[in-house]
């Protein structure tokens, strides 16, 4: 039997992040092998998370932005509005992906959508996520549970950089952060949301699904 179609759904407006967060755990828990995968899309108001191996001292310095400890893969990262984020609720045995697999599969998708404005973007050894001449565009962290994905990526877009001072971005001293607006691509995030869900449903609809 066929799996229904890959679900989208994106969320006007801002979503809170801890909402969101305990939703993806819900539907991975009641998901079975028939239920379709699905990858939401949206932003978040401000916000830190810190993943199951993040260290507090990553956090250089307190603010009123709130730190939320959460069970990603990962360091310490910033979400906020102007940022596309993009969950992915995955069967990898379904699709016959690795962890690796999928990790690849959105670092592509990233830099397929950058390459289309002329950003030349690539990756770096040992650190999962897209850069910018050194600079970091686009972060990645994941969960998996009984073969199954959640959490997912995020690209900066047109969102305020200054919070990323405050932390060590996925735990790296000193890492640059840059967004599109910077690089000359100043369509609306809606349309670089559009182009980079179009790379991402475009990859997993080629992976295998059984007959």
């Amino acid at each position: 039997m066929n799996p229904a179609p890959l679900v989208i759904r994106n969320t006007a407006g801002l979503s809170d992040y801890e909402t969101v967060w305990r939703a993806m755990q819900a539907f991975t828990r009641q998901r079975d092998e028939n239920t379709p995968d699905e990858l939401w899309s949206l932003q978040h108001p401000p916000v830190y998370t810190l993943g199951l191996a993040g260290k507090s001292e990553h956090l250089l310095q307190a603010s009123d932005i709130p730190v939320i400890k959460v069970d990603r893969g990962g360091q310490i990262t910033y979400h906020g509005p102007g940022q596309i984020v993009v969950y992915l609720m995955i069967d990898l045995r379904r699709r016959r992906l690795t962890v690796k697999g999928l990790v690849r599969l959105m670092e592509e998708a990233v830099l397929d959508v950058l390459a289309a404005h002329g950003i030349k973007a690539g990756l770096l050894s040992g650190a999962p996520g897209v850069y910018v001449e050194g600079a970091k565009i686009a972060a990645l962290g994941l969960r998996i549970q009984r073969g199954c994905s959640y959490h997912g990526l995020s690209l900066n877009v047109d969102l305020d950089l200054a919070p990323f001072s405050l932390i060590n971005p996925c735990g790296y001293s000193g890492m640059p952060v840059t967004r599109t607006r910077d690089l000359g691509i100043f369509e609306p995030v809606a349309h670089l949301e559009h182009q980079l869900l179009n790379q991402l449903t475009t990859r997993l609809e080629a992976c295998p699904l059984p007959s």
